[in-house]
């Protein structure tokens, strides 16, 4: 069943940009490990979490109200 809300572009907004920034994180911290690159690492795991917080933040949207079984 799919679900239908008011801000179904906001919620697609944060799917695809999660999706995006864990794409572009696991790039930069794959590039900045292999050239030991600190500074380039350290921005691919901040990429990762901020992807990772995005998809968490939908993913909680879309289940609140929902009694757990």
């Amino acid at each position: 069943m799919v679900a239908q809300t008011s801000d179904g572009h906001i919620l697609l907004v944060k799917k695809l940009g999660g999706l995006f920034a864990i794409i572009i994180g696991c790039l930069l911290t794959a590039v900045g490990v292999t050239f030991e690159s600190g500074g380039t690492t350290f921005v691919g795991v901040l990429f990762l979490i901020l992807g990772a917080g995005l998809l968490v933040m939908k993913i909680v949207r879309r289940n609140e109200g929902s009694p757990l079984p």
